[in-house]
């Protein structure tokens, strides 16, 4: 899958895609519909769930996905990563749901 395919597929899941840099690792960028001061942990969910989804569709074999919220086009609100083995993890039920959202809620930056 390359980047016009993935960014077709994010938008089918309603992710605002400004841009994706490159596929492996995912270099991803968004625009966030709650431009508040926290990144929305909801919203976060969907762009993780549209990854899981492909995965099991197997249109997307995981790797690193980096992640870049911004607030508008040219204000970055903050930023996130999932590692290939979370995925990984989830999908072979090593690590739970809860244990996968944690792992990823826990790589947002402090000082953006």
């Amino acid at each position: 899958m390359d980047e016009s395919e993935l960014e077709e597929e994010l938008r089918n899941f309603g992710v605002d895609v400004h841009d994706i840099g490159a596929v492996d690792p995912v270099e991803l960028s968004y625009i966030t519909a709650y431009p508040g001061e926290e990144v929305n942990h909801m919203e976060m969910g969907k762009v993780l769930n549209a990854f899981i989804d492909l995965e099991t569709e197997s249109e997307w074999e995981p790797s690193r996905v980096e992640a870049t919220v911004l607030r508008f086009e040219d204000e970055v609100m903050n930023t996130w990563y999932a590692k290939a083995e979370w995925f990984e993890g989830l999908r072979d039920y090593r690590i739970s749901e809860t244990e996968f959202s944690t792992r990823v809620l826990g790589t947002l930056e402090e000082d953006l």
